[in-house]
């Protein structure tokens, strides 16, 4: 089973700079859209998408990842 983060980088097109969505899914929740976003950052990490945007938030003692936009490289 794909994750969130895993069918969105497989949904979005190659070399186009699109924003990981908010409304209409579990990303509403801000732990769950960090979680996504972190797992995109991974995949950063790994070549496969540029991070071209990244807004953080505090929420409580946790810094959360509240908006992420990125560029499918393969």
């Amino acid at each position: 089973m794909k994750t969130l983060a895993e069918s969105i980088y497989l949904d979005s097109r190659l070399g186009v700079d699109e924003e990981l969505p908010r409304a209409g899914s579990a990303l509403e929740n801000p732990y769950v859209y960090d979680a996504a976003a972190q797992e995109l950052k991974a995949m950063a990490a790994k070549g496969w998408v540029a991070i071209t945007a990244e807004h953080t938030v505090r929420a409580g003692n946790d810094l959360l990842i509240e908006r992420l936009r990125f560029t499918r490289l393969n």
